[in-house]
């Protein structure tokens, strides 16, 4: 991008994203990523009953995370700039621990359960938090909350999905 608006001064961005997540998301507990693994888990266990659910490694791993509509609404927005030419990281602008994350889950699926971390698990790289300082210029600012936005992928889920989970 940046050597195609050097060249043609063309205005193009490259976008990169922190994890995405929403309705539509992939909930399959074998290849999912954290959010819907974690949403499916807490869902299936308060509507089961469950005494616990497992997450794996240690819970302290931080990451960042993007609701799919905020995504999309960056798109546009820097579709419809005529400047360009650069990379730009677009995010939440802030991270969360798993073990913060499974907690709030835990709030919104309404599972009492306890959380039991497997340590002999991996828990990846210890944070991934992008820096926003070259977006911020730009004005484009998330407007969904991660709270919010979880609430909102668990009733599309529950809608499309979640009827699988009662046992």
């Amino acid at each position: 991008i940046e050597a195609y608006h050097r060249k043609y001064e063309a205005g193009f961005f490259s976008l990169v994203f922190p994890n995405i997540y929403g309705p539509g998301d992939n909930f399959d507990l074998a290849s999912s990523h954290v959010i819907a693994a974690l949403l499916r888990k807490m869902h299936a266990a308060a509507a089961n009953g469950l005494p616990e659910v497992e997450i794996w490694g240690t819970g302290n791993a931080r990451r960042e995370f993007l609701y799919v509509d905020d995504v999309a609404d960056a798109c546009i927005y820097f579709m419809d700039r005529p400047d360009g030419g650069e990379i730009l990281n677009v995010g939440m602008g802030g991270d969360i621990t798993i073990r913060e994350l499974a907690t709030l889950i835990c709030e919104i699926t309404g599972y009492e359960g306890r959380l039991v971390f497997d340590t002999s698990k991996p828990d990846g790289m210890p944070a991934k938090l992008l820096d926003l300082s070259s977006t911020a210029r730009f004005g484009w600012h998330p407007r969904t909350s991660l709270r919010e936005g979880l609430r909102k992928t668990l009733q599309w889920y529950k809608a499309n999905q979640g009827s699988e989970d009662r046992g």
